[in-house]
């Protein structure tokens, strides 16, 4: 297939998301609470949560367009996977690192995520391994947050020997509220260099950024959001200025007082637009 020429320029941005009685990513060495800093007690999200989000959103949208495969799925066997580029190039399933760069060229054409967050692929049949031009940071939580968990019931059972209770007991992990911030990066450099990620690319990472929790709702999750995505655009692929310049130029800040935050409405979100020469802020949301 023909892919668009890869992206010219260098980004960083900054996504804002909060959640209102639900658990944004649960910990499955803490019985499953909403994970948190131990020594802040702020909430964490991981990088690989929300790239999950996003697999799944552009696998939602573009599942039947050639280009835009998904290689991590829940169920799928990886090395399957690499069997495709073999298969495509007539060749014999290997181990061995490959001599060129075909099968990695392939995979990075027909894999989205490949493309955009790069992959290891060193497996029984090796495709090589690629580095992405697009990396997140962990989500941390503007304040510290409350992890709260809840006794629930259920007006049936599973099995006879509980049928005189007439119900069972669970419990359901949640955070009342909380704002979490992440930032992250795009690397035009490594774009050119590696997988070509494309204009149509990065025009679709947005809009999975803005759109990856409106279709990922569950009773468990509660009520997740985007609030703002703050991009700053570089005018060359190199970059103006080193990233934690820009990402110092936004301030989130509580205006509830003394009381616990419970909206979005209790932050107050500043975007100082003084930049380096060279870079354009853009407000995506």
């Amino acid at each position: 297939m023909i892919m668009s020429e890869p992206i010219e320029n260098r980004y960083e941005f900054v996504l804002l998301f909060d959640v209102e009685n639900g658990n944004p990513n649960g910990d499955p060495d803490m019985g499953n609470m909403p994970r948190v800093d131990p020594q802040t007690g702020h909430g964490i999200v991981t990088d690989v949560c929300l790239k999950r989000k996003i697999r799944d959103y552009v696998d939602l949208v573009k599942s039947s367009v050639p280009g835009y495969g998904i290689y991590v799925q829940s169920g799928v066997v990886l090395n399957e996977q690499h069997k495709k580029a073999y298969d495509y190039l007539g060749i014999e399933p290997s181990a061995k690192k490959p001599k060129d760069d075909r099968l990695t060229r392939f995979m990075c054409d027909n894999f989205f995520d490949i493309r955009t967050f790069g992959a290891v692929m060193t497996t029984e049949v090796n495709c090589g391994q690629v580095r992405g031009p697009v990396q997140l940071n962990f989500g941390r939580s503007i304040d510290p947050i409350f992890q709260q968990e809840i006794t629930i019931t259920r007006q049936a059972v599973a099995n006879e020997r509980d049928s005189e209770k007439g119900q069972t007991m669970g419990k359901k992990q949640v955070v009342p509220y909380a704002l979490y911030r992440t930032e992250g990066y795009i690397s035009a450099h490594l774009a050119q260099k590696t997988t070509r990620f494309s204009e149509e690319d990065l025009e679709l990472f947005w809009e999975g950024l803005v759109n990856m929790f409106e279709h990922d709702h569950s009773a468990s999750r509660g009520k997740l959001s985007a609030r703002k995505l703050i991009v700053f655009k570089h005018d060359t692929a190199l970059g103006c200025c080193q990233s934690h310049l820009l990402f110092d130029k936004i301030k989130v800040d509580r205006t509830s007082g003394d009381l616990p935050p419970r909206s979005f409405g209790d932050y107050r979100v500043t975007i100082d637009k003084n930049v380096p020469a060279g870079v354009e802020v853009i407000e995506k949301l």
